[in-house]
């Protein structure tokens, strides 16, 4: 996987890879050719006092390590911008994955699971890119050129790494074997810390209220401390890896000390060979260990690519037409069709043989008891989940036929929980129209009761919204929602259990205003309070995932029992009539 992503998502920056490549190469070369030089010296100068041949030497070694130092610099900045680049481009491939997500997709990862892997997941595989282009790539080359010289040195000492190497390698392998499983753990357990954390944060008055901030703690602290353990126990698997490899690595070069002091005592290899055979030891054994640095970073990557790759080959139950038909004009009539709704592999539909039309001017609403699938009903004309049978009709045209940008454009919805984005009020009734002037949003705002706290304040419409509105109460962000879906002048209203949180007088202005501004558009609400919907032309009753009754108030009250129970557990019998 980690290959895939990574060639993939590299084809736009191969030039600058290839240039990389070419620094790493120029480094490489110049990196052998060093030590070769200082024996030179050492045998053709220093030994033999020959101080022209020491500065001639000199000049040459200074300025190959210039040049080094150069290509070093030049290859840094190059690989951190291709590194940066390609973290970039993987993290907005994700999140364009993820915005055509229907309710399913994001139901099936989960908020905290999606963020850690379009965060920590994508920045271990740009980790990893980044370390192979400055480091991964030149251990092979740097290796096998220093062996070759290595060889062409001294053959005898050269023995040396027929021990060495395979040793390494062995505890390299049985260290790894123990580690790599444990890095898909840790990013499991990094989801689970998330979830922990949103889940608190999002909560955190309901947690305050049922003194609950101990056991929260607690929760926290157990999901962290699960963490810290399986860290540990890959750390602690580095630490007896790295003391090894370093005593190794001093081991050799007081093999080699020895052995090539006999061979210098015997006269069989000049003093400065031995010290270039030693710079060739010292760059096997760090390509080695580089190699190593690497090998513990791939395997964590790999477990990244595999969790992000699943987020970019998950494709959306909600597909939208390659050929869309656009109906010869949009009126905002809405038609259900004997519509099923299933998820997946459940035994029992969620919403079975519903069939209604909602038309324009006409205000349709939707109670039921909780569960009968209202929010779901819902969901189904703007396709955010598809009906598994039956069809959903928006002006005569199936909305699977249609352009979910030219059904999304129709529909002004305020979803059952009222979320407002950071920034201001204005930002915020800019999302239903981006060139809203100040007249039209603050008309919206009239019609949603919220020009009095809006008009009322220092700032009106530049006043500061804070992430989730939280700065506003409950039925504030309610009005502003709602707003919001006016600004746009939709030809249909979607309103998902919109008017809970107010009380009844603005319940009842909020719906005399909203049925006024919306004479010529179809309104559906879904709601939970009898008295918001009496006025309603149409009122489809659900229970358990079927319509039990359609038809007006009074209409219902002498033919839905289910109707009849629901308004009189809310109204008393004179209210009902």
């Amino acid at each position: 996987m980690l290959t895939l992503i990574l060639r993939k998502y590299l084809k736009p920056y191969r030039a600058q890879v290839l240039f990389v490549m070419l620094l790493l190469l120029i480094q490489a070369i110049f990196n052998l050719y060093l030590p070769n030089l200082n024996a030179d010296l050492i045998n053709g100068g220093v030994a033999k006092g020959n101080v022209s041949y020491i500065w001639h030497i000199g000049q040459i070694m200074l300025a190959s390590s210039a040049l080094v130092m150069g290509a070093s610099v030049l290859l840094a900045f190059f690989a951190a911008r291709v590194s940066m680049a390609f973290g970039r481009d993987l993290r907005s491939a994700v999140f364009s994955t993820v915005e055509n997500f229907s309710a399913r997709e994001l139901n099936q990862f989960g908020a905290p699971s999606l963020i850690t892997r379009n965060t920590n997941d994508v920045q271990q595989i740009q980790m990893v890119l980044f370390m192979g282009l400055t480091m991964m790539v030149s251990a092979p080359i740097t290796a096998i050129g220093a062996v070759i010289m290595a060889l062409r040195t001294n053959t005898k000492l050269s023995e040396l790494l027929i021990v060495v190497v395979p040793l390494m390698g062995g505890i390299i392998y049985l260290l790894l074997r123990r580690v790599v499983p444990l890095f898909k753990v840790m990013q499991e357990k990094i989801d689970r810390i998330n979830l922990v954390l949103r889940e608190q944060i999002a909560g955190v008055r309901v947690v305050r209220a049922f003194v609950k901030t101990s056991y929260e703690e607690e929760r926290f602290a157990e999901a962290s401390t699960d963490l810290m353990k399986t860290t540990l126990s890959v750390t602690r698997t580095f630490a007896i890896m790295f003391p090894l490899l370093m005593m190794i690595l001093n081991l050799t070069s007081v093999a080699v000390l020895w052995f090539g002091g006999k061979l210098i005592d015997s006269g069989s290899m000049p003093i400065g060979n031995l010290t270039a055979f030693l710079s060739y030891i010292m760059l096997i054994l760090s390509s080695v260990m580089m190699a190593v640095m690497m090998s513990l970073m791939i395997p964590r990557a790999q477990a990244s690519a595999e969790r992000v790759q699943e987020v970019l080959n998950t494709k959306s139950s909600v597909i939208d037409t390659t050929s869309p038909k656009v109906p010869a004009k949009r009126t905002g009539v809405i038609e259900f069709k004997d519509v099923e709704f299933r998820y997946p592999g459940a035994e029992h539909p969620i919403l079975s043989g519903i069939t209604f039309t909602a038309m324009p001017g006409q205000f349709t609403a939707i109670i039921g008891s909780t569960g009968s699938g209202k929010t779901t009903l819902l969901n189904l004309i703007p396709r955010f989940i598809d009906v598994t049978s039956g069809e959903v009709l928006m002006d005569g045209i199936d909305v699977k036929e249609q352009s979910l940008e030219s059904i999304w454009s129709e529909i002004g919805l305020v979803p059952q929980r009222a979320f407002l984005f950071g920034g201001s009020i204005a930002s915020n009734l800019k999302y239903g129209k981006a060139d809203a002037s100040e007249e039209e949003m603050n008309r919206a705002l009239t019609i949603a009761q919220a020009i009095d706290f809006v008009g009322n304040g220092t700032d009106k419409l530049e006043a500061a919204v804070a992430q989730g509105g939280t700065n506003f109460s409950g039925g504030q962000r309610q009005r502003l929602s709602i707003a919001r879906a006016i600004v746009k002048n939709p030809q249909i209203y979607l309103l998902d259990d919109s008017f809970s949180a107010l009380d009844y007088t603005t319940d009842s202005k909020l719906r005399a205003s909203l049925q006024n501004a919306s004479a010529h558009s179809t309104l559906i609400v879904v709601a939970q309070r009898v008295s918001t919907i009496l006025e309603a032309d149409q009122i489809i009753v659900l229970d358990a995932g079927k319509i039990a009754g359609i038809g007006k108030h009074h209409e219902l009250m002498e033919t839905c029992q289910t109707y009849k129970e629901i308004v009189l557990s809310q109204l008393s019998p004179e209210e009902a009539a």
